[in-house]
Protein backbone atom coordinates (compact mmCIF):
# COMPACT_ATOMS: atom_id res chain seq x y z
CA UNK A 1 0.00 0.00 0.00
CA UNK A 2 1.34 3.35 -0.92
CA UNK A 3 -0.40 5.54 0.52
CA UNK A 4 1.82 8.69 2.02
CA UNK A 5 2.41 8.19 5.75
CA UNK A 6 1.18 11.43 6.45
CA UNK A 7 -2.27 10.52 5.16
CA UNK A 8 -1.93 7.20 6.97
CA UNK A 9 -1.25 8.61 10.14
CA UNK A 10 -4.40 11.36 9.80
CA UNK A 11 -7.00 8.35 8.52
CA UNK A 12 -5.60 6.06 11.89
CA UNK A 13 -6.06 9.21 14.04
CA UNK A 14 -9.37 9.70 12.69
CA UNK A 15 -10.78 6.03 12.67
CA UNK A 16 -9.66 5.97 16.66
CA UNK A 17 -11.31 8.78 17.23
CA UNK A 18 -14.67 7.32 15.75
CA UNK A 19 -13.57 4.40 18.29
CA UNK A 20 -13.30 6.29 21.19
CA UNK A 21 -16.76 8.18 20.50
CA UNK A 22 -18.29 4.29 19.71
CA UNK A 23 -19.75 5.26 16.30
CA UNK A 24 -20.57 2.36 14.62
CA UNK A 25 -21.02 4.00 11.31
CA UNK A 26 -18.68 6.94 10.10
CA UNK A 27 -17.50 7.92 6.19
CA UNK A 28 -13.75 7.06 5.54
CA UNK A 29 -13.95 8.97 2.23
CA UNK A 30 -16.91 11.28 0.76
CA UNK A 31 -17.93 10.59 -3.32
CA UNK A 32 -18.61 13.90 -4.18
CA UNK A 33 -20.54 14.24 -7.64
CA UNK A 34 -20.85 17.80 -8.35
CA UNK A 35 -21.99 17.12 -11.68
CA UNK A 36 -22.88 14.18 -14.35
CA UNK A 37 -21.56 15.56 -17.32
CA UNK A 38 -18.89 14.45 -19.05
CA UNK A 39 -17.04 14.79 -22.59
CA UNK A 40 -16.66 10.95 -23.02
CA UNK A 41 -19.54 8.16 -23.34
CA UNK A 42 -18.06 5.01 -21.49
CA UNK A 43 -19.40 1.85 -22.40
CA UNK A 44 -19.20 0.64 -18.43
CA UNK A 45 -20.55 4.25 -17.28
CA UNK A 46 -24.01 4.52 -15.69
CA UNK A 47 -23.33 8.13 -14.73
CA UNK A 48 -24.26 9.75 -18.23
CA UNK A 49 -27.34 8.46 -18.63
CA UNK A 50 -29.63 11.56 -16.75
CA UNK A 51 -31.89 14.10 -18.62
CA UNK A 52 -30.01 16.79 -20.60
CA UNK A 53 -31.44 19.48 -17.81
CA UNK A 54 -30.00 17.49 -15.36
CA UNK A 55 -26.35 17.24 -17.09
CA UNK A 56 -26.78 21.01 -17.23
CA UNK A 57 -26.39 21.22 -13.66
CA UNK A 58 -23.73 22.25 -12.06
CA UNK A 59 -23.24 21.82 -7.78
CA UNK A 60 -22.43 25.39 -6.22
CA UNK A 61 -19.00 25.72 -4.04
CA UNK A 62 -21.12 25.73 -1.14
CA UNK A 63 -23.08 23.49 -1.06
CA UNK A 64 -20.05 20.87 -2.21
CA UNK A 65 -17.87 22.03 0.56
CA UNK A 66 -20.50 21.85 3.17
CA UNK A 67 -22.00 18.56 2.48
CA UNK A 68 -18.11 17.12 3.11
CA UNK A 69 -18.02 19.25 6.24
CA UNK A 70 -20.91 17.32 7.56
CA UNK A 71 -19.95 14.10 6.96
CA UNK A 72 -16.42 14.92 8.38
CA UNK A 73 -14.71 12.45 6.74
CA UNK A 74 -11.14 12.73 6.32
CA UNK A 75 -11.01 12.16 2.49
CA UNK A 76 -13.00 12.77 -0.60
CA UNK A 77 -12.97 11.96 -4.00
CA UNK A 78 -14.60 14.34 -6.26
CA UNK A 79 -16.15 12.12 -9.37
CA UNK A 80 -18.78 12.93 -12.00
CA UNK A 81 -19.33 13.33 -14.45
CA UNK A 82 -15.87 14.90 -15.28
CA UNK A 83 -15.24 16.84 -12.25
CA UNK A 84 -13.22 19.37 -14.57
CA UNK A 85 -15.81 20.77 -17.08
CA UNK A 86 -17.37 22.33 -13.52
CA UNK A 87 -16.10 26.09 -14.05
CA UNK A 88 -15.69 26.16 -9.82
CA UNK A 89 -13.88 22.90 -9.28
CA UNK A 90 -10.42 24.59 -8.35
CA UNK A 91 -12.62 26.33 -5.99
CA UNK A 92 -14.10 23.42 -4.40
CA UNK A 93 -10.80 21.74 -4.14
CA UNK A 94 -8.92 24.95 -2.89
CA UNK A 95 -11.50 25.17 0.07
CA UNK A 96 -11.16 21.28 0.66
CA UNK A 97 -7.37 21.54 0.69
CA UNK A 98 -7.87 24.61 3.20
CA UNK A 99 -9.77 22.73 5.34
CA UNK A 100 -6.72 19.68 5.35
CA UNK A 101 -9.26 17.00 3.86
CA UNK A 102 -7.72 14.86 1.62
CA UNK A 103 -8.74 15.41 -2.12
CA UNK A 104 -8.98 13.20 -5.29
CA UNK A 105 -10.04 14.86 -8.41
CA UNK A 106 -10.95 11.98 -10.66
CA UNK A 107 -10.73 12.75 -14.08
CA UNK A 108 -10.76 11.35 -18.02
CA UNK A 109 -7.49 13.92 -18.06
CA UNK A 110 -9.02 15.21 -21.27
CA UNK A 111 -9.01 18.75 -19.59
CA UNK A 112 -5.96 18.11 -17.19
CA UNK A 113 -3.59 19.82 -19.08
CA UNK A 114 -5.88 22.90 -20.35
CA UNK A 115 -6.94 23.78 -16.31
CA UNK A 116 -3.92 22.57 -14.50
CA UNK A 117 -2.72 26.17 -13.82
CA UNK A 118 -5.77 26.49 -11.67
CA UNK A 119 -4.80 24.25 -9.26
CA UNK A 120 -1.68 24.04 -6.49
CA UNK A 121 0.22 20.73 -5.96
CA UNK A 122 0.05 20.01 -2.17
CA UNK A 123 -0.17 16.60 -0.19
CA UNK A 124 -3.30 17.24 0.72
CA UNK A 125 -4.20 16.99 -3.27
CA UNK A 126 -4.08 14.77 -5.93
CA UNK A 127 -4.98 13.80 -9.64
CA UNK A 128 -6.89 10.53 -9.86
CA UNK A 129 -6.72 10.01 -13.84
CA UNK A 130 -8.66 7.10 -15.28
CA UNK A 131 -6.81 4.31 -17.04
CA UNK A 132 -8.60 1.08 -17.99
CA UNK A 133 -5.72 -0.51 -20.04
CA UNK A 134 -2.72 0.44 -22.32
CA UNK A 135 -3.70 2.42 -25.59
CA UNK A 136 -5.88 0.55 -27.80
CA UNK A 137 -7.78 -1.24 -24.60
CA UNK A 138 -8.61 2.28 -22.47
CA UNK A 139 -8.96 4.12 -26.02
CA UNK A 140 -11.85 1.24 -26.40
CA UNK A 141 -13.41 1.41 -23.58
CA UNK A 142 -13.95 5.13 -23.44
CA UNK A 143 -14.77 5.08 -27.01
CA UNK A 144 -12.73 7.68 -28.15
CA UNK A 145 -9.21 7.47 -30.03
CA UNK A 146 -6.50 9.30 -28.72
CA UNK A 147 -7.64 9.69 -24.92
CA UNK A 148 -5.10 7.18 -23.57
CA UNK A 149 -2.34 9.80 -25.16
CA UNK A 150 -3.53 12.73 -23.73
CA UNK A 151 -3.89 11.17 -20.27
CA UNK A 152 -0.19 9.85 -20.56
CA UNK A 153 0.99 13.36 -21.19
CA UNK A 154 -1.43 15.03 -18.88
CA UNK A 155 0.34 12.73 -16.10
CA UNK A 156 3.94 13.44 -17.09
CA UNK A 157 2.82 17.04 -17.23
CA UNK A 158 1.57 17.22 -13.74
CA UNK A 159 4.40 14.50 -12.35
CA UNK A 160 6.44 17.75 -13.88
CA UNK A 161 4.90 20.29 -11.97
CA UNK A 162 4.74 18.89 -8.52
CA UNK A 163 1.54 17.34 -8.53
CA UNK A 164 0.39 14.10 -6.64
CA UNK A 165 -0.87 11.72 -9.41
CA UNK A 166 -2.96 8.41 -8.65
CA UNK A 167 -4.80 6.28 -11.38
CA UNK A 168 -8.26 4.15 -11.14
CA UNK A 169 -8.40 1.52 -13.37
CA UNK A 170 -11.63 -0.70 -13.60
CA UNK A 171 -11.37 -4.10 -15.51
CA UNK A 172 -14.06 -6.34 -17.14
CA UNK A 173 -14.44 -9.97 -18.20
CA UNK A 174 -12.84 -9.01 -21.58
CA UNK A 175 -9.23 -8.36 -19.25
CA UNK A 176 -6.92 -11.36 -18.55
CA UNK A 177 -4.32 -11.51 -16.20
CA UNK A 178 -1.83 -9.92 -18.75
CA UNK A 179 -3.79 -7.22 -19.77
CA UNK A 180 -4.09 -6.17 -15.50
CA UNK A 181 -0.42 -6.51 -15.88
CA UNK A 182 0.64 -4.63 -18.65
CA UNK A 183 -1.04 -1.45 -17.52
CA UNK A 184 -0.20 -1.85 -14.00
CA UNK A 185 3.23 -2.21 -14.73
CA UNK A 186 3.23 0.32 -17.01
CA UNK A 187 1.69 2.58 -14.38
CA UNK A 188 4.20 1.62 -11.94
CA UNK A 189 7.15 1.33 -13.81
CA UNK A 190 7.13 3.67 -16.57
CA UNK A 191 5.19 6.61 -15.38
CA UNK A 192 5.78 5.81 -11.58
CA UNK A 193 2.06 7.25 -10.99
CA UNK A 194 2.20 7.71 -6.79
CA UNK A 195 -0.48 5.39 -6.14
CA UNK A 196 -2.33 3.09 -8.38
CA UNK A 197 -6.16 1.83 -7.39
CA UNK A 198 -8.27 -1.24 -8.83
CA UNK A 199 -11.85 -2.08 -9.05
CA UNK A 200 -13.30 -4.88 -10.91
CA UNK A 201 -16.54 -3.77 -13.15
CA UNK A 202 -19.89 -3.56 -11.50
CA UNK A 203 -22.93 -3.77 -13.37
CA UNK A 204 -24.51 -0.40 -13.47
CA UNK A 205 -28.30 -0.48 -13.82
CA UNK A 206 -28.16 2.52 -16.50
CA UNK A 207 -25.04 1.21 -18.37
CA UNK A 208 -24.82 0.84 -22.16
CA UNK A 209 -22.73 -1.90 -21.75
CA UNK A 210 -24.38 -5.05 -19.76
CA UNK A 211 -22.40 -7.94 -21.23
CA UNK A 212 -18.83 -7.17 -19.72
CA UNK A 213 -18.71 -7.25 -16.11
CA UNK A 214 -17.19 -9.40 -13.91
CA UNK A 215 -18.25 -12.28 -11.69
CA UNK A 216 -16.92 -13.11 -8.15
CA UNK A 217 -15.34 -15.79 -9.15
CA UNK A 218 -13.96 -14.16 -11.76
CA UNK A 219 -12.70 -11.03 -9.90
CA UNK A 220 -10.60 -13.22 -7.63
CA UNK A 221 -9.34 -15.50 -10.05
CA UNK A 222 -8.46 -12.84 -12.23
CA UNK A 223 -6.47 -10.72 -9.49
CA UNK A 224 -5.06 -13.87 -8.26
CA UNK A 225 -2.78 -14.41 -11.30
CA UNK A 226 -2.19 -11.01 -11.85
CA UNK A 227 -0.59 -10.68 -8.30
CA UNK A 228 1.53 -13.83 -9.20
CA UNK A 229 5.23 -13.18 -8.77
CA UNK A 230 5.35 -10.55 -6.11
CA UNK A 231 3.59 -8.07 -8.45
CA UNK A 232 0.99 -7.09 -5.82
CA UNK A 233 3.98 -5.96 -3.25
CA UNK A 234 6.02 -4.20 -6.17
CA UNK A 235 3.18 -1.64 -7.41
CA UNK A 236 2.46 1.01 -5.82
CA UNK A 237 -1.35 0.43 -5.18
CA UNK A 238 -3.34 2.49 -3.10
CA UNK A 239 -5.67 -0.42 -1.22
CA UNK A 240 -5.19 -2.17 2.46
CA UNK A 241 -3.89 -5.48 2.45
CA UNK A 242 -6.76 -7.26 2.99
CA UNK A 243 -8.62 -5.70 0.78
CA UNK A 244 -6.18 -7.42 -1.74
CA UNK A 245 -6.20 -10.98 -0.01
CA UNK A 246 -10.23 -9.91 -0.49
CA UNK A 247 -10.02 -9.44 -4.58
CA UNK A 248 -7.97 -12.77 -4.50
CA UNK A 249 -10.36 -14.48 -2.74
CA UNK A 250 -8.03 -15.20 0.23
CA UNK A 251 -10.95 -13.61 2.87
CA UNK A 252 -14.45 -12.44 2.41
CA UNK A 253 -16.02 -9.13 3.30
CA UNK A 254 -19.33 -7.72 4.67
CA UNK A 255 -20.43 -4.85 2.40
CA UNK A 256 -20.11 -1.36 4.62
CA UNK A 257 -21.51 0.73 1.96
CA UNK A 258 -22.16 3.84 5.03
CA UNK A 259 -18.42 4.66 4.95
CA UNK A 260 -17.78 5.80 1.51
CA UNK A 261 -21.37 7.72 0.98
CA UNK A 262 -21.72 9.61 -2.29
CA UNK A 263 -23.21 13.11 -2.59
CA UNK A 264 -24.46 14.17 -5.41
CA UNK A 265 -26.62 16.99 -7.48
CA UNK A 266 -30.09 14.79 -6.11
CA UNK A 267 -28.15 14.82 -2.09
CA UNK A 268 -26.65 11.86 -0.24
CA UNK A 269 -27.47 8.65 -2.54
CA UNK A 270 -28.36 5.34 -0.58
CA UNK A 271 -26.95 3.20 -0.48
CA UNK A 272 -24.12 3.60 -2.30
CA UNK A 273 -22.23 4.95 -5.37
CA UNK A 274 -23.21 2.87 -7.28
CA UNK A 275 -26.68 1.97 -6.34
CA UNK A 276 -29.24 4.57 -5.93
CA UNK A 277 -32.74 3.89 -3.79
CA UNK A 278 -33.48 7.38 -3.17
CA UNK A 279 -31.50 10.11 -1.66
CA UNK A 280 -32.04 12.15 1.16
CA UNK A 281 -30.89 15.81 1.87
CA UNK A 282 -28.91 15.14 4.93
CA UNK A 283 -25.84 13.07 5.87
CA UNK A 284 -27.13 12.26 9.61
CA UNK A 285 -30.54 11.03 7.66
CA UNK A 286 -28.80 8.43 4.94
CA UNK A 287 -27.14 6.81 8.48
CA UNK A 288 -29.65 6.56 10.47
CA UNK A 289 -32.55 6.16 7.62
CA UNK A 290 -31.31 3.89 5.70
CA UNK A 291 -31.72 -0.12 6.72
CA UNK A 292 -28.12 -1.00 5.82
CA UNK A 293 -28.85 -4.79 6.78
CA UNK A 294 -30.84 -5.24 3.64
CA UNK A 295 -27.07 -4.34 1.47
CA UNK A 296 -24.38 -6.55 0.28
CA UNK A 297 -24.12 -9.94 -1.14
CA UNK A 298 -26.63 -12.59 0.02
CA UNK A 299 -29.11 -9.92 0.55
CA UNK A 300 -30.17 -7.89 -2.49
CA UNK A 301 -29.70 -9.86 -5.86
CA UNK A 302 -28.25 -6.42 -7.22
CA UNK A 303 -24.82 -7.16 -4.75
CA UNK A 304 -24.38 -10.21 -5.93
CA UNK A 305 -21.34 -9.43 -8.02
CA UNK A 306 -20.00 -6.56 -6.51
CA UNK A 307 -16.69 -6.65 -5.35
CA UNK A 308 -16.16 -2.65 -5.52
CA UNK A 309 -13.82 -0.92 -3.34
CA UNK A 310 -16.56 1.39 -2.20
CA UNK A 311 -18.44 -1.61 -0.37
CA UNK A 312 -15.32 -3.23 0.47
CA UNK A 313 -12.70 -1.52 1.04
CA UNK A 314 -13.49 -0.29 4.33
CA UNK A 315 -14.52 -3.04 5.88
CA UNK A 316 -10.96 -3.84 5.03
CA UNK A 317 -9.64 -0.26 6.61
CA UNK A 318 -11.54 -1.20 10.03
CA UNK A 319 -10.27 -5.34 10.27
CA UNK A 320 -7.14 -3.89 9.52
CA UNK A 321 -7.80 -1.38 12.08
CA UNK A 322 -9.12 -4.08 15.17
CA UNK A 323 -6.28 -6.72 14.59
CA UNK A 324 -2.75 -5.76 15.43
CA UNK A 325 -1.15 -7.86 13.34
CA UNK A 326 -2.70 -6.49 10.40
CA UNK A 327 -2.30 -3.27 11.41
CA UNK A 328 1.73 -3.80 11.84
CA UNK A 329 1.42 -5.22 7.99
CA UNK A 330 -0.62 -2.49 6.35
CA UNK A 331 2.36 -0.40 8.28
CA UNK A 332 5.58 -2.11 6.59
CA UNK A 333 3.44 -2.06 3.02
CA UNK A 334 3.20 1.99 3.42
CA UNK A 335 6.77 2.09 4.65
CA UNK A 336 7.53 -0.14 1.61
CA UNK A 337 5.43 1.33 -0.52
CA UNK A 338 6.47 5.32 0.26
CA UNK A 339 10.51 3.72 -0.26
CA UNK A 340 9.79 2.64 -3.88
Amino acid sequence: MAMPLRQSVKVATYLAAQKLRRRDKFPLIVELEPLFACNLKCEGCGKIQHPAGVLKQRMPVAQAVGAVLESGAPMVSIAGGEPLMHPQIHEIARQLVARRKYVFLCTNALLMRKKMDLFTPSPYFAFAVHIDGLRERHDESVAKEGVFDEAVEAIKEAKRRGFRVTTNSTFFNTDTPQTVVEVLNYLNDDLRVDEMMISPAYAYEKAPDQEHFLGVEQTRELFRKAFAGGNRRRWRLNHSPLFLDFLEGKVDFPCTAWAIPNYSLFGWQRPCYLMSDGYVPTYRELIEDTDWDRYGRGKDPRCANCMAHCGYEPTAVLATMGSLKESLRALRETASGNRG
